[in-house]
């Protein structure tokens, strides 16, 4: 019969112990973490307080732009283009607020635990690394969220004035909610990676404000050096026509129909495919384009108007077109086929934002692991 040495039973690793990598992921563990952070969010009382300022101010401006469309322009504004404005002030509220919320709910999430002390108690426990972010980033983003619940009756009254579409309202929100979620990994990067809540919050709103503010002025400052004289195929009246006109022809009420026709002039080209990519990235420009789909109806309505809009920003993906075409002439027979309509660019810059926000997720499971090899100066380990 083999006896086992005292020796031999401590070499013996026990078997029960589960393994935790950097990578391991339960929903138990997520569902613990986010749990504690939903907690302790909950039972403060600023939390209380900033959602009914929340609803207050959107409450506020929302009733003062629906006053002001009710006594401006009465005759001219019917109840469903006040609908459609209304809708469009909501969304734009909705979104610039939560883009100025959300920032504070991530940007303080690790290094604020971890200079009271609190954050060491999760990774001595055998949470692993992404456990422990993904806790904190759902947490967090179950928060902004809850400001766009919050909001859910304004949207509906603009949808009951009319003139939105019902599946306006679902697209919306759901645009919102990834748009916050991407905040969120944003906000939990920049908490991970710096050592002092101040710094990571500064850094959180400098990144917010890259997307919604710098983009479309680095947009605007490119376009001259995008812009260039050079000879292109043009379809209208060519200069000849209004060279040939006497003084009696310039008189008359009723002058010779012009006939337009395709000549080679030299216009001002702006090459905007180079640059498109700074408004897509942009949250307001990714929601209004992906609201509404990219098909008229064939109605003449204020909808069509805001789809004429973002097919506007859809075709600086194309740059110029190859024959420009200044015909203002009911006379048309030879005029170029009109070119493909531009795809929506609103999937590229969802993508750019969730981008974002899962490389500050990876940043901050990275820098949850233990044992770290080096810390910031005046950083507490426990």
């Amino acid at each position: 019969m083999t006896v086992q040495t005292p020796a031999t039973a401590a070499a013996t690793p026990p078997t029960d112990a589960p393994a935790v990598g950097t990578w391991t992921l339960t929903w138990h563990g997520v569902r613990t973490v986010a749990a504690l952070e939903l907690r302790q969010r909950v039972r403060s009382s600023r939390w209380k307080v900033a959602l009914l300022v929340w609803f207050a101010v959107v409450a506020a401006i929302t009733l003062l732009a629906g006053g002001v469309l009710l006594f401006v322009d009465e005759g001219s504004r019917d109840t469903q283009s006040r609908g459609v404005v209304l809708g469009a002030v909501v969304t734009v509220l909705v979104l610039g607020l939560g883009l100025l919320v959300t920032p504070t709910l991530t940007s303080t999430a690790v290094n604020g635990d971890r200079g009271a002390g609190t954050l060491a108690t999760l990774q001595v426990t055998l949470l692993s690394p992404v456990e422990i972010a993904l806790g904190k980033l759902l947490a967090a983003w179950a928060s902004a969220c809850a400001f766009l619940v919050v909001s859910l009756p304004f949207y509906v009254i603009a949808l009951l004035m009319g003139g939105v579409p019902a599946w306006t309202l679902p697209r919306v929100l759901l645009l919102t909610a990834l748009l916050l979620a991407a905040v969120c990994g944003i906000g939990l990067g920049w908490s991970a990676r710096a050592a002092r809540p101040a710094g990571s919050t500064v850094l959180t709103f400098v990144t917010v404000a890259a997307l919604t503010v710098f983009s479309p002025v680095f947009f605007g400052l490119t376009f001259p050096f995008l812009s260039s004289t050079q000879e292109v195929q043009v379809y209208g009246v060519p200069d000849e026509y209004w060279m040939s006109l006497d003084d009696e022809d310039l008189a008359s009420s009723t002058p010779p129909e012009p006939t337009c026709e395709l000549f080679t002039a030299q216009r001002t080209v702006a090459h905007t495919e180079a640059t498109w990519w700074l408004l897509a990235i942009n949250p307001f420009v990714i929601v209004a384009d992906g609201a509404l789909p990219g098909t008229s109806d064939g109605t003449a309505s204020v909808v069509d108007e805001v789809r004429e809009t973002t097919q506007g920003l859809r075709a600086t993906r194309l740059g110029a077109p190859a024959v420009l075409d200044e015909c203002w002439s009911e006379e048309r027979d030879g005029a170029p086929a009109e070119r493909d309509a531009a795809g929506p660019i609103w999937p590229y810059g969802l993508a750019a934002n969730l981008l974002l926000g899962a490389l500050g997720f990876v940043t901050a499971v990275r820098r949850l692991r233990i044992p770290q090899r080096a810390l910031p100066r005046g950083t507490r380990v426990a």
